[in-house]
């Protein structure tokens, strides 16, 4: 049998975790996963990480295993899971990986570009340059150091902005230079599945999942890692939202609908990434035996 790497991707909210159980059960394999919050310890419920009743029906990998001070990027993610695989494939013939985070999962399945590691002594001199001028400053020194990725860049991703400043400080060559795209040929097959609902009611159950995460303690769960704020595993969205609360510049409820608004905004830009994908097949999560035996026709025997 070819060793085979089933893929299952989708938006936030949209029912990736259940379905990557039953799929990885039924191919006895364990869960790869694929999302960039859940590699950190502390934050389980505003980055909706497995549970612990999860992780015992099936083993999972790349899951809370980083201090939140630490960093990580695509490229090491990539290095990791393909060490992973290398000696998982010896012994098995199938791995599941789960997840939504875009570019994780591009670097696992096409490779991503070789660069330099940034040293912290740059890192922390972009950091303190985004703390001290903000984000417009980052950006503007961007347009002049680099002004190709200037133009392509999501200017209001700071994580996007402050890693190519970084790159083009420390190698003093644009960030454009070292992005070639070559796509790397993998020693396994890939199958991608993506998951898609109708809109209002992935919205709906968005709203709903963030309702519950307010009443598994996320209030508490984000005090209790304030003093990591600065750091980039707590800017992303549910916790910018709740230190506002906290610091007492928004209402609780003002800070629940912006939690909810923005996580809707975050699954319209999965979904724009990764309608782009072709090699992706596209199903309803609930079509658990149409998915089973896609993935059947698909596996060498």
């Amino acid at each position: 049998m070819t060793k085979t790497l089933i893929v299952l991707l989708g938006p936030t909210g949209v029912g990736k975790t259940e379905l990557s159980l039953s799929i990885a059960r039924k191919f006895n394999s364990p869960i790869i996963s694929s999302d960039s919050r859940q590699l950190f310890k502390d934050i389980p419920i505003g980055t909706a990480a497995p549970t612990q009743e999860q992780m015992k029906r099936v083993k999972h990998f790349f899951v809370g295993i980083l201090d939140l001070h630490h960093y990580f990027s695509a490229a090491k993610f990539e290095e990791e899971v393909i060490k992973f695989l290398q000696e998982y494939f010896k012994n098995n013939d199938v791995a599941v990986m789960t997840g939504g985070s875009m570019m994780y999962i591009d670097a696992v399945c096409n490779g991503i570009d070789d660069m330099p590691t940034v040293t912290e002594e740059i890192r922390e001199q972009v950091m303190d340059m985004y703390k001290n001028f903000g984000l417009d400053y980052l950006v503007e020194k961007l347009k002049n150091l680099d002004p190709e990725y200037f133009e392509k860049v999501d200017r209001k991703n700071p994580k996007r902005v402050m890693h190519a400043l970084e790159m083009c400080i420390m190698t003093d060559k644009t960030y454009t230079s070292f992005r070639t795209n070559n796509k790397k040929a993998r020693p396994f097959n890939i199958i991608k599945i993506g998951l898609t609902r109708d809109r209002e009611e992935l919205y709906e159950r968005i709203n709903k999942r963030v309702d519950v995460m307010i009443e598994d303690g996320l209030i508490d769960e984000v005090k209790s890692v304030i003093p990591y704020r600065s750091h980039n595993a707590l800017n992303t969205v549910g916790y910018k939202e709740i230190f506002k609360y906290i610091d007492g510049e928004w209402t609780l409820d003002f800070a629940v609908e912006k939690i909810k608004q923005n996580t809707r905004i975050y699954s319209r830009k999965q979904m724009t990434w990764f309608k782009r994908d072709e090699s992706i097949k596209w199903f309803s999560p609930d079509d658990v035996s149409g998915i089973e035996d896609y993935i059947c026709d698909r596996i060498d025997d």
